[in-house]
C-alpha cells in the first residue's frame, strides 16, 4: 500500500503563510492525482487543492490566488503553500493521493490519506 506523511502544519498569523508537505511512501509503481482537503470543525471534509500528474490543477473557489499546489513526481511528494491566511483556513489538513503499488508480483490500485495536520490561523 501506499503511505502519506504530512508535515508543515502550525500556528499562522491573520496575513500570514504555511507551507504543507505530503511525501508518498511504500512500494509505489506511479501516482496520479494528489490533493489537499481539510475539515474545520463542526464542518464537512472539502477539497483545498488538487494536482494531476501532469500538472493541472484545480482548487477551491475560498483558496483561489492565495494557495499554489505544486508536486515533485520524483519523489512523490505534493506541496501546498498557503499565502494570506485568514482565520477560516483554520482545519486540519489532509493529503490525499491515488496511484498504483507492487503487490505479489502484480500491481493493484490504492486511494491513500494521510494522518492529518492542524493549521491554526490566529492572532
Amino acid at each position: 500500500q501506499a503511505r502519506l506523511a504530512e508535515s508543515g502544519g502550525g500556528l499562522a498569523q491573520p496575513g500570514g503563510s504555511l507551507r504543507l508537505s505530503c511525501a508518498a511512501s511504500g512500494s509505489i509503481l506511479s501516482v496520479n492525482a494528489m490533493g489537499w482537503y481539510r475539515q474545520a470543525p463542526g464542518k464537512q471534509r472539502e477539497l483545498v487543492a488538487i494536482i494531476t500528474r501532469a500538472g493541472s490543477t484545480n482548487y477551491a473557489d475560498s483558496v483561489k490566488g492565495r494557495f499554489t499546489i505544486s508536486r515533485d513526481n520524483a519523489k512523490n511528494t505534493v506541496y501546498l503553500q498557503m499565502n494570506s491566511l485568514n482565520p477560516e483556513d483554520t482545519a486540519i489538513y489532509y493529503c490525499n493521493a491515488d496511484g498504483k503499488y507492487s503487490s505479489g508480483g502484480s500491481h493493484a490500485v490504492f486511494n491513500s490519506w494521510g494522518q492529518g495536520t492542524q493549521v491554526t490561523v490566529s492572532s
